[in-house]
This record gives C-alpha cells, sequence and structure tokens, in this order.
C-alpha cells in the first residue's frame, strides 16, 4: 500500500532541501496520515486518511 490518503488521494510530494550554503539535495514531504476507524459504503474499515479530511469532516469516524 502506498502513503495516500484513502479519501482524497494526498501522497508524498519530492522536492529539494536546501541547506545554509545553498546546496540542494533530494527529499520528501509528507502528508499528516492517521490511521483511523471510518464508515466506507455502509461497512467500517481501517485505512490511512489526512489531517485534512479528519478536520473538514469529509469522513465519517468510527468510536
Amino acid at each position: 500500500m502506498s502513503y495516500k490518503c484513502s479519501i482524497c488521494g494526498k501522497g508524498s510530494k519530492a522536492g529539494k532541501s536546501v541547506s545554509h550554503s545553498h546546496r540542494a539535495s533530494n527529499r520528501l514531504f509528507k502528508p499528516n496520515l492517521q490511521r483511523q476507524r471510518i464508515m466506507v459504503n455502509g461497512k467500517i474499515t481501517r485505512t490511512y486518511v489526512c489531517s485534512n479530511c479528519l478536520k473538514s469532516g469529509r469522513i465519517v469516524k468510527v468510536v
């Protein structure tokens, strides 16, 4: 399973890490994913959901 939000599809982005001397090296920007129990099509599943989807209320969280 790839490192993606199961709701919006947000995943890792590639970029550069820039040092004080302005030398650039490759790095990954990863989304803030949380493993949650959510309701999907009437079934309870454990999936990875980004914090944006959690805060905006796009999901039905099962407690």
